[in-house]
């Protein structure tokens, strides 16, 4: 008798216990599997404006503000911390009407302003390799350079080589403006070259280029055309830096269906923004919901394992409610696993899906290591301007 008191003593302390623990789940934080998951896998960011909005502000005047705190962007260190970002590609955005100008010189001061930053901030580590963000302490962000924008390079292979050494690690091959050698799919107010190839002689043998150095070619904002073609001839991975599924908004920039199923078959990444505009077709009262079917129609699509995350903080002005800046990624994290995605696929979102892309893109340089640098110049007639000087002995 006294045994089966003890036995029934016992199941219901085990039911009590069983009680208390989904009590105590329930009073947990909104975020708070999101933060453990984070916390271990911190996560990796494709696209930050703040460099443009610094030059815009503060004419990149470093020393006029302090960039833990700012409080004139969406952007600081602080909010990137509780964020739990620990990698961030700086985007250096080179607005269309600089082309066949100052693109090249504007392009430069981007690259000082990011590399001056690091400096300035020891949270803040510049990185040039997957290795290099692996390495990077969890006390400091990675922070690595992307370029947005193929008018940035002035249709010169040299000038690319050069961005190379001097840090940058991803190319967008074409902004809201056609380049001498590629087409967007964002048309704005612009007349470049309208009667160009989707990608030209030269495109290719940019693409060709960005293979052998071992820089990620960007699609966002290529025209359909020019993301098949690049998909098509491309060696190694390439990335969507900041762009959704247009299945679930059709605007310019997001990509289509057989985009993605292309880019499943290339092994690339679409990295998803935040932006009212393009994730929830300009709906100012958007959630976080609006973002997260757009990660939900990809993984459908093309598996969880080709997608990350580039929202474009201080690039558009404007995202769904509960992710107005960068200390908000949590939220969306939760939003997913609510949504039924695992530790593993979401772990995959935060970090392990871009290294293996950032990797990958190395690996395709590393089998081109005896590979001549490229040569080839664009054809002259295609680019012939005011502004550039062709060098040739006088008389």
């Amino acid at each position: 008798m006294l045994v089966n008191s003890k036995k029934v003593l016992l199941k219901s302390l085990l039911r009590l216990l069983v009680l208390l623990f989904d009590v105590l789940q329930s009073c947990r934080s909104d975020n708070e599997r999101a933060i453990e998951l984070m916390t271990e896998t911190r996560l990796i960011d494709g696209h930050n404006d703040l460099p443009l909005k610094l030059r815009w502000l503060y004419n990149n005047r470093l020393s006029s503000i302090d960039l833990r705190t700012l409080d004139t962007t969406v952007t600081n260190i602080n909010k990137l911390q509780e964020g739990h970002v620990g990698a961030q590609f700086w985007t250096l955005y080179i607005l269309c009407g600089a082309q066949n100008k100052d693109a090249v010189r504007l392009t430069l001061e981007q690259i000082d302003v990011v590399k001056r930053m690091c400096k300035s901030y020891d949270e803040l580590e510049l990185v040039t390799s997957a290795q290099g963000i692996a390495d990077t302490d969890s006390s400091k962000i990675a922070s690595l350079i992307g370029l947005e924008g193929g008018h940035a390079i002035d249709s010169s292979l040299a000038t690319l080589r050069m961005y190379y050494a001097l840090g940058v690690r991803y190319l967008t091959l074409t902004a809201f403006c056609n380049t001498p050698w590629a087409q967007t799919a964002s048309h704005k107010d612009h007349t470049f070259y309208l009667d160009g190839e989707p990608l030209g002689a030269f495109g290719t043998e940019v693409v060709k280029e960005m293979n052998r150095l071992g820089m990620i070619i960007d699609l966002t904002h290529a025209s359909h055309a020019t993301a098949m073609a690049v998909l098509e001839l491309s060696k190694a991975p390439v990335m969507f830096s900041h762009a959704g599924a247009q299945a679930i908004c059709d605007v310019p920039r997001n990509v289509p269906d057989d985009v993605l199923q292309r880019l499943k078959e290339n092994k690339g990444i679409l990295m998803v923004a935040f932006d009212n505009k393009n994730i929830a077709c300009g709906d100012d009262k958007a959630t976080i919901s609006a973002v997260a079917d757009h990660f939900d129609h990809i993984k459908a699509t093309i598996g969880a394992e080709h997608i990350g995350i580039g929202a474009e903080y201080d690039g558009m002005n404007e995202h769904p409610e509960g992710l107005e800046d960068v200390s908000k990624y949590p939220a969306l994290i939760q939003s997913l696993l609510d949504r039924g995605w695992s530790d593993e696929e979401v772990r995959g979102v935060l970090r392990e899906n871009f290294l293996r892309v950032f990797q990958e893109v190395e690996q395709v340089r590393d089998a081109q290591a005896s590979e001549p640098v490229n040569e080839e110049e664009v054809n002259l007639e295609l680019v012939a301007n005011d502004c550039r000087l062709e060098l040739k002995p006088s008389g």
